[in-house]
């Protein structure tokens, strides 16, 4: 067993005026080369899981290990902020620049390169990403597919150690999908993945994570699967109850 790099213990959060419990001694840990994949219902707390580990949502209680270390202050999660990269359910929230290189240049620059190594690395991914010609557009003028790999890129601009990837297909047609399990599997880092695609999760993880009532169920509880079936009227808008 290696040191965990992320590690959850006993967190629970609340929003603010809320007494329900979005997250309820909940505990986690991602160790070097997991590539972890969470299924859930919208509402069960995966989107708040990843905030949480950002340090923007701040638990009510429970402890918070990054790295090794213990993280509480505004200080000590910025520099897990640079260390973890977080691609957004939205990706609006963390586009921001004028163009497309200037965005995935953004945090390359506040890591230290200068503007003409902030730059290239920005070029070399898009490029990698196959979005090389995206680099002069106007980012909020980016279909939404579009936006999200361009979100992937500023992500991955920062090297990070580990990558938490919130709905990444989202709005993606099946070719880029496939691009993009290519790119992950290619990748040697961890990264915790939230997503409703069973096929892209088994494709990109080795693990599948699910949550209930504000706690994790490991693979070993919760059994995600899928099934094939036909009958009479099979043609016709229908549910399973």
């Amino acid at each position: 067993m290696t040191n965990p790099i992320i590690k959850l213990e006993k967190i629970c959060f609340a929003y603010p005026g809320s007494t329900a419990k979005v997250l309820d001694n909940l505990n986690l840990e991602v160790c070097d080369g997991d590539r972890i994949g969470m299924m859930a219902p919208n509402g069960s707390g995966k989107t708040t899981l990843f905030h949480t580990i950002m340090g923007l949502c701040r638990p009510d209680s429970g402890k918070i290990e990054i790295f090794g270390r213990p993280v509480s202050t505004e200080q000590e999660f910025q520099a897990v902020r640079s260390k973890i990269g977080m691609m957004f359910q939205d990706a609006d929230d963390q586009l921001f620049c004028p163009t497309v290189v200037d965005d995935v240049a953004f945090g390359p620059l506040n890591l230290g390169l200068s503007t003409d190594e902030a730059r290239e690395k920005a070029r070399e991914v898009l490029s990698t990403l196959g979005i090389i010609d995206l680099e002069n557009a106007i980012t909020h003028r980016l279909s939404g597919g579009q936006k999200r790999l361009v979100a992937l890129a500023a992500v991955l601009a920062m090297e990070p150690g580990v990558l938490l990837l919130d709905e990444p297909t989202a709005g993606l047609d099946n070719g880029v999908k496939e691009k993009l399990v290519k790119i992950l599997n290619s990748l040697d880092i961890s990264y915790v993945v939230i997503c409703h695609e069973f096929n892209f999760l088994t494709s990109i993880t080795d693990r599948v994570f699910s949550m209930e009532n504000g706690k994790i169920i490991l693979d070993d509880a919760a059994l995600i699967h899928q099934h094939e079936h036909m009958h009479k009227m099979g043609n016709h808008p229908h549910k399973h109850l």
